[in-house]
């Protein structure tokens, strides 16, 4: 600040205070002098005197002008004013730009539509890319296993299982894409040779398996195999190859929820998994089974607690190839996260719940604007996969150079650029299909060479040439008995790309008569005047009532029958040919026992038998609409509803008299799976 005899410089003004206005804070200076730069061109100078006030609040309420003339705000020109000018338009914010991201995006499939499709006898559960070896493994909920080879161009058949006799639960490959494991309702443990496609051994579990994952690095001498409990909350380490029936190592006090999912990071020698209550474990197979020293020390220093802070737990969980970065699908918050693996941290959340998706369909700021007829069919879809059932079905994959991540939407198959941010590609935006469960191959089937990143961005036709990718993206589509195949090819027939490979279930009638009766009681479908609910059977739990269930079904007894009992925020009742809730009688002609099991009245939608008091089960039954653990070890538990749960909630808001219907709401037959 210049003295009281220095002069101001050119292109500056000088604002003197006088000391009895000066504020508080200065205690010597007679004056404060502020020296504001002058627009460029000006050469003249002032000196302002300011009200205290007006220091203080900033708001200038004087007037001046180089000749003295008052002017108002109108009249001032770009010439007077004093300070810096705002430039006519703020600078770009300069966009992170993926190196050779080009190069990635064309190892990807060209064709936004599926050029092919092919089927099984059941709902597809399961697709699997195996690693190094080039099979396509796909399994249903009917327990069926089937191996494909990825040849020149396309797949070819190659061996069909008939894995489990119930529903398959979880899959897993190893690292070194030689072993391939099923887990099936039938408390049964598979393991599969790729290479031979050959079953190699079967382990018997105590109890029903929720998840399955190979928890051993590439080229481990002693493969080990990493089950968790449908009931319970520990983690059993078996011998990968089968060839002992007890679990090596047990750990029961790592996680106090049951274990939705696991995976392996080959990198670090490190396996995670998750549970129903949203707590994320790290822990190391190759030592005590406790968390490895080589990532974050404290878990409050993490971002792991995302899902307890949003109460929501991950469905699935994926490593990224280079083991940097892992990603997970959760509910019900529908959100798609990706960490960083060592230390933790949340690196990218994308949100995809129905509010969040019916917002920007509303908004018009949506990837593709639908129709509401067309936005409320693929609505009523989204809700479905919110079932406990399909749930565990959907997963995210990475791309081979762990920066791109696809995962199914309303729109599609989304591909993200997790460096830049953005959605780069969208498959399947107009097919009829939900994708769930994702696989992808982007090997070289003709040769493999070693290839570097500069190598292959740069223009030599003879390298392009002999490195020719054949990539592939698998998916399977909500309640669909086909997958679909995404490649390069761009001239697609609808007419003839959706294959017709399999036989008509009836063909091997004999087959199915001789297997067990559960097999065909597996799952049902009660269609109604409301629409059709579609149920799982459980006749391991409960044989008795699901063969009941089953025969009265095939027999038409239910046909016609009313839902004469309907109570908001609890249940609906059926199953009584009277139609009053006074009738009906069991397959055998009399009332049968209770059949109690590990089933719980945990979650809504559960299917159960009626009775007058214990062992008093006749033909009637009802679907629970909410949690009702009151009604534990007192009505017997055969089922649960995993779709049509709006046709379930519309008969619950049907308008009644005491319990009673108004209007008459009927089972038009119910189809046995």
């Amino acid at each position: 600040m210049p003295s009281d005899g220095e002069q101001p410089s050119s292109g500056s003004v000088v604002l003197k205070i006088p000391k009895d206005s000066r504020p508080s804070w200065l205690l010597k200076e007679a004056y404060v002098e502020t020296r504001i730069m002058v627009l460029e061109g000006s050469e003249k100078h002032s000196t302002l005197k300011r009200p205290r006030n007006d220091f203080e609040t900033g708001v200038d309420t004087s007037t001046a002008s180089n000749n003295g003339q008052a002017k108002g705000s109108d009249d001032t020109s770009s010439e007077d004013d004093i300070g810096p000018a705002l430039p006519s338009s703020a600078p770009l914010k300069k966009r992170r730009k993926l190196p050779y991201e080009k190069l990635y995006i064309n190892a990807l499939p060209s064709s936004q539509r599926y050029s092919k499709s092919l089927m099984h006898k059941d709902q597809l559960s399961f697709l699997t890319i195996t690693p190094y070896t080039d099979f396509l493994i796909t399994s249903s909920i009917d327990g069926v296993v089937k191996f494909w080879k990825k040849v020149a161009v396309g797949i070819g058949a190659v061996k069909e299982f008939k894995a489990h006799l119930g529903e398959i639960r979880s899959v897993s490959v190893s690292q070194d894409g030689r072993s391939y494991a099923t887990a099936g309702a039938d408390k049964t443990i598979k393991i599969f040779d790729v290479i031979t496609f050959d079953l190699l051994a079967i382990i018997q579990l105590p109890s029903v398996p929720r998840s399955i994952c190979y928890v051993h690095r590439r080229g481990a001498s002693i493969p080990l195999l990493a089950v968790s409990e449908d009931i319970g909350h520990a983690i059993s380490i078996y011998d990968g190859r089968g060839e002992t029936q007890s679990p090596l190592h047990t750990i029961s006090s790592l996680h106090r929820s049951t274990v939705t999912a696991m995976a392996y990071n080959n990198e670090h020698g490190c396996a995670i998994s998750v549970d129903e209550s949203g707590m994320v474990e790290y822990w190391s197979p190759e030592t005590t089974y406790e968390k490895p020293k080589n990532v974050w020390e404290y878990k409050s220093s993490t971002d792991l607690f995302a899902f307890k802070k949003t109460k929501s737990a991950p469905a699935s969980v994926v490593m990224s190839p280079d083991g940097a970065t892992f990603a997970t699908f959760s509910f019900p918050d529908r959100q798609v996260r990706i960490f960083d693996f060592t230390s933790g941290k949340l690196l990218r959340s994308y949100d995809e719940s129905i509010a969040t998706i019916t917002d920007m369909q509303q908004a018009g700021t949506s990837l593709q604007k639908l129709d509401d007829v067309e936005f409320g069919r693929r609505l009523a879809v989204e809700r479905e996969i919110e079932n406990p059932a399909v749930r565990n079905k959907i997963n995210v994959i990475f791309d081979e150079s762990s920066n791109f991540i696809m995962y199914g939407s309303i729109m599609g198959v989304k591909v993200v650029n997790t460096f830049t941010n953005r959605v780069v590609k969208v498959y399947g935006k107009d097919e009829p299909f939900r994708s769930l469960n994702l696989a992808l191959y982007q090997g070289q089937p003709q040769k493999k060479g070693v290839v570097t990143v500069s190598m292959a961005a740069s223009a030599n036709p003879l390298l392009q040439e002999a490195e020719e990718r054949d990539p592939m993206l698998v998916t399977t589509g909500s309640g669909k008995v086909r997958f679909y195949i995404f490649t390069n090819e761009e001239e697609i027939t609808k007419s003839t790309r959706d294959v017709q490979n399999e036989k008509p279930k009836h063909l091997n009638a004999r087959n199915q008569l001789e297997a067990k009766p559960a097999e065909s009681g597996s799952a049902a479908i009660i269609h109604t005047t409301y629409g059709d609910i579609h149920i799982r059977l459980f006749p391991e739990a409960a044989p008795k009532a699901v063969e009941n269930f089953v025969t009265h079904s095939k027999n038409g007894y239910y046909n016609a029958t009313k839902f004469h009992r309907i109570i908001k925020k609890f249940m609906i009742q059926c199953g009584d040919p009277l139609g009053d809730g006074t009738g009906g009688e069991s397959i055998w002609g009399k009332e049968f026992e209770d059949e109690f099991s590990t089933l719980k009245h945990d979650k809504p939608y559960t299917v159960s038998m009626a009775n007058a008091g214990p062992n008093t089960n006749g033909s009637q039954f009802f679907i629970t609409t909410e949690k009702t653990p009151w009604l534990d070890n007192k009505h017997t538990i055969f089922g649960r509803a995993v779709q049509g749960l709006d046709v379930v909630h519309r008969i619950e808001n049907t308008r009644v008299y005491k319990e009673k219907p108004e209007e008459d709401i009927k089972i038009v037959n119910i189809d046995i799976l």
